[in-house]
C-alpha cells in the first residue's frame, strides 16, 4: 500500500548521516541504540475521527512525530546525531484499545506496514516495535506474528493495562505466549492511570509525572505478583521511563503476603522472591540522574537497561552523557546500556 508517511523517490541516505564523533570505550566502537522513541503515522490517526485530536500529547516535540517528508526524516537523524544515537526502537503509544475490532486492526495494520516500510529504507538506523489490537487476544497473536516473520519488526508496545483490564489476566496470556514463542520484546508504555485522573489534576501535569511511571508499576507488580513469569519464563518485557517506581521500592514486595497472607492468592506459589523477577526484566534508562540509574543497575543489574529517550518528546538531552556519567559503571556496563542489550535481546543490525 502507498503510505504517505514513507519518504518517497531517492530519498535521504541515511548511510551518510551518522555524522557524530563514534564513542570509544576501552578500545571499543561503543554502539548506541535508543529503544524507547515514538512517531505517529496520520494514515493511522485519521481512523480515530473526532478522537484523534485527543491522541497528540499537549507536549514539546509532537511536529516531529511525523515522519512525513526526507526533510523530516532528515531532522529526525539529525537530533539522534545530536544525541549521540546510531538507532532508534520506534513505536506509538496505543490509543486504539477501545475501538472496535474493524478500525482497531486497521491502524495497527496501517503503522506496522508503515513502520515496515520506513525501517527497510533505513535499517542502520531505524527499528521499530509493532503496534497490536490488544483487546482481540486472538487477533494481536495474528498480527504479532505478521508482524515479526513478515515485517521483521522486534516486537511489540503495549500499554500499561488494556483500556483498564491488567494484561497479566489469563484472556491476554495467549499474546505472552506468542511473544515468548517467537523470542521477541513486549514493550510496556503506560498512558496514565485513569482511576486517579481527578486527584492527579492541577500543577505539574501529575498525570505524567506520577501517573506514568504508576502505571508501568502496576503492570509490571501483576506480571509478578499473578505468576506470569513463572508460566512464562522466557518473556521479554521492557519497561518505560526506568520501570517506573519498580525499581526504587522493589523489596517492599518480598514482604507482602508475610505480613498480610489474607491479601495474597494461596493458589499462586512464586517459585522464586518477588524481588528475583525484576532481574529479568529490562528497563529504559529514562530516570534523570546518574544517582537514579546506578541504583537501578545495582538491583537489576546493567545487564537488564537499555538506553531510552522518549525522543522527540524533549525529556533528556544527552542520554549518551547520562551512562557516561553514571558512578561505579565498569567499560562493559557502559558498553551493554549503550547498545549491546538492545542488539543482542532485540536482533539488531547496528
Amino acid at each position: 500500500m502507498g503510505l504517505p508517511i514513507v519518504p518517497s523517490g531517492g530519498g535521504i541516505s541515511s548511510s551518510t548521516m551518522s555524522g557524530f564523533k563514534p564513542l570509544i570505550i576501552a578500545g571499543k566502537r561503543a554502539r548506541t541504540v535508543d529503544a524507547h522513541a515514538h512517531c505517529y503515522f496520520q494514515a493511522g490517526l485519521d481512523l480515530m475521527g473526532s478522537e484523534a485530536s485527543s491522541v497528540l500529547p499537549p507536549v514539546k516535540g509532537v511536529p516531529e512525530h511525523f515522519l512525513r517528508e526526507d526533510d523530516q526524516l532528515a531532522a529526525r537523524f539529525a537530533a539522534m546525531d545530536k544525541m549521540g544515537i546510531d538507532l532508534q526502537v520506534l513505536s506509538i503509544n496505543p490509543f486504539w484499545y477501545k475501538k472496535e475490532r474493524e478500525i482497531a486492526e486497521s491502524i495497527c495494520k496501517i503503522h506496522n506496514e508503515s513502520f515496515a516500510e520506513l525501517c527497510a529504507k533505513h535499517p542502520k538506523r531505524l527499528a521499530a516495535f509493532a503496534s497490536l489490537p490488544m483487546q482481540f487476544p486472538e487477533l494481536a497473536v495474528e498480527m504479532l506474528e505478521q508482524a515479526v516473520k513478515k515485517y521483521n519488526l522486534k516486537g511489540a508496545a503495549i500499554g500499561g493495562s488494556v483500556a483498564g483490564e491488567d494484561f497479566s489476566h489469563p484472556k491476554f496470556h495467549p499474546v505472552l505466549a506468542k511473544a515468548q514463542e517467537l523470542n521477541v520484546m513486549l514493550f510496556i508504555h503506560p498512558q496514565s492511570t485513569p482511576e486517579l485522573a481527578a486527584r492527579l489534576k492541577g500543577n505539574g501535569w501529575l498525570s505524567n509525572v506520577i501517573g506514568n511511571p504508576l502505571d508501568t508499576t502496576i503492570a509490571l507488580q501483576k506480571l509478578i505478583f499473578e505468576g506470569v513469569f513463572d508460566k512464562y519464563p522466557k518473556l521479554k518485557i521492557l519497561g518505560a521511563h526506568g520501570g517506573g517506581f519498580l525499581g526504587s521500592y522493589a523489596p517492599r514486595m518480598d514482604r507482602s503476603c508475610f505480613v498480610s497472607p489474607q491479601n495474597c492468592n494461596p493458589d499462586i506459589v512464586l517459585k522464586k522472591k518477588p524481588t528475583e523477577y525484576i532481574r529479568q526484566i529490562y528497563f529504559d534508562s529514562l530516570v534523570f540522574t546518574g544517582e537514579a540509574l546506578r541504583h537501578l543497575v545495582a538491583e537489576v543489574g546493567a545487564s537488564q537497561i537499555m538506553i531510552g529517550t522518549d525522543h522527540p518528546i524533549p525529556w533528556v538531552d544527552d542520554p549518551v552523557g547520562h551512562i557516561m556519567s553514571t558512578p561505579e559503571l565498569s567499560d562493559q556496563d557502559r558498553l551493554a546500556i549503550l547498545g549491546e542489550n538492545a542488539i543482542d535481546v532485540l536482533k539488531l543490525d547496528v
